[in-house]
């Protein structure tokens, strides 16, 4: 019965953020909390609950001080070359822009951190969609899927829990998948290059100089950029016949009400610019990210310790401090709100035994005859319950019991490992990831839209590493 339930209540928690029939916030929290209640347990709920809040707390406290932290590095400048220098680059072609987010998502994510990924692919390429009237979901499915493979880097987590759960050493599962991991990654770069055609299809080429020319009217990039000026004109060139209903269905309503929607941009002459200290906010975010590979703190202390010092070198007055925090208080509440309220459905799904429940379900619907084939097993069961669950939970839950099964038949716990990473490239667009909510959020996208728009092109991609895996006898 809990299985049941427990497939009932993801599946109806994504069916009404799919539809826009709830708010993701609300899902989170109400969905649980009747399911618990449908169990027989609502009397747990608020232990549940608490249980849930106390394990995702120093997640929300990092995402609360890294989006002041970053936001105010966008406020300072220190992105601004970043931007330019990709503009030039890319030079207003959307197909460029689309493969330059997957590089820079795939180059950032080398820090081992999901949100830390977003927050700089965001704040970085946010203004290019915007200027260029760009699907910001592809932005968005582009730099999760991204992420998502390179998440599998020792230091990103799945690997080392991979690494724990099984007792093996993390460089044994994660170097012999290299290659397949590098396959995984071109087929991001190809998506990219695909997709991007079909904007530029969509939209058709401005010139460089018309992507830089600014109009009168205010527009912006980021909360909290200060005053920009952008422009939000239409001198799109070409077509937009074929390939817009495809891309605007997936996800993005920008028709709607995008030209209205004020965004902050690179705007040279805005008042939060600090070009002396430069340098210094360089150093401090080169060193900050730093400290989080080596695992010098944990990271909520280093980016607490990180917007403390930003803040009080960029802007040593108090009122300059106070509008600056209250500049990115929309981001820092929608983003900590998400989690908390994720933090009611991980407490429920944990604390009343679904979780454990599925998980042993799937696992003994493998047939017997599949043992000698584990390996492969592991690796398609790591799509789907990667993306329900916790990697907590399915390393320190799932994958021990499979390489058990695999083990009974000589499968070794290896492979098991190694396939068990197939999946990351999807889980980073699960609804119980907390970095995902920094990427919609700071792009403005509805959850549901980038899920729709994202899951299909995530699912092949994990699907891609897997069959490199087993093409380069690595699983």
């Amino acid at each position: 019965m809990l299985t049941i339930l427990g497939f009932a209540m993801i599946a109806t928690f994504l069916v009404l953020i799919m539809t826009k029939k709830m708010s993701p916030i609300a899902a989170l929290v109400l969905i649980p909390a009747l399911f618990c209640v449908a169990v027989g347990q609502g009397a747990k709920l608020g232990d549940y609950v608490i249980d849930g809040v106390g394990n995702l707390a120093p997640t929300a406290a990092m995402l609360m001080f890294a989006i002041v932290y970053f936001g105010v590095m966008i406020d300072v400048g220190l992105f601004d070359p970043i931007v330019r220098g990709i503009l030039r680059f890319c030079k207003a072609d959307p197909m460029r822009i689309v493969v330059g987010t997957a590089v820079l998502a795939a180059i950032v994510s080398l820090d081992g951190d999901g949100s830390t990924t977003f927050m700089i692919t965001v704040s970085a390429m946010y203004p290019l969609y915007k200027r260029l009237k760009m699907s910001l979901v592809v932005m968005t499915g582009v730099a999760a899927t991204a992420n998502g493979v390179m998440n599998t880097l020792p230091w990103g987590g799945p690997t080392a829990r991979a690494a724990t759960a099984l007792k093996l050493d993390a460089s044994e599962i994660f170097i012999p998948m290299i290659p397949a991991l590098a396959v995984g990654l071109l087929a991001v770069f190809l998506l990219s290059y695909v997709l991007g055609l079909r904007e530029r299809k969509r939209l058709g080429m401005l010139t460089l100089d018309e992507a830089l020319v600014r109009e009168p009217e205010q527009e912006t990039v980021l909360a909290g950029a200060g005053t920009g000026a952008v422009g939000g004109d239409r001198l799109r060139k070409g077509s937009a016949a074929s390939g817009s209903a495809d891309l605007t269905q997936d996800g993005d309503e920008e028709g709607k009400d995008g030209d209205e929607e004020e965004f902050k941009g690179l705007d040279p002459n805005r008042s939060t610019l600090r070009p002396k200290l430069y340098w210094f906010n360089a150093g401090l975010t080169v060193a900050l990210l730093t400290a989080m590979i080596m695992e010098l703190m944990p990271i909520p202390v280093l980016f607490l310790l990180g917007a403390a010092l930003a803040l009080t070198v960029n802007f040593p007055h108090m009122p300059d401090q106070r509008a600056r925090i209250a500049a990115h208080a929309d981001n820092v509440l929608n983003v900590s709100g998400m989690v908390f309220a994720a933090a009611v459905f991980t407490g429920v799904l944990t604390g009343t035994g679904m979780v454990e429940n599925m998980a042993d379900w799937v696992v003994g619907a493998v047939p017997d005859a599949m043992g000698p084939h584990m390996a492969i097993v592991t690796g398609l069961l790591s799509l789907p319950l990667t993306y329900f669950m916790s990697n907590d939970g399915f390393y320190f839950g799932v994958v021990p019991v499979l390489a058990e099964a695999g083990a009974a038949h000589g499968v070794s716990p290896l492979e098991i490992a190694r396939a068990s990473l197939a999946g990351q490239a999807l889980h980073m667009s699960s609804p119980l990831v907390p970095a995902v909510y920094v990427l919609v959020g700071m792009a403005k996208v509805e959850f549901g839209d980038h899920t729709r728009f994202t899951v299909k092109w995530a699912v092949l991609t994990s699907l891609v590493v897997l069959g490199a895996g087993i093409l380069f006898g690595t699983i």
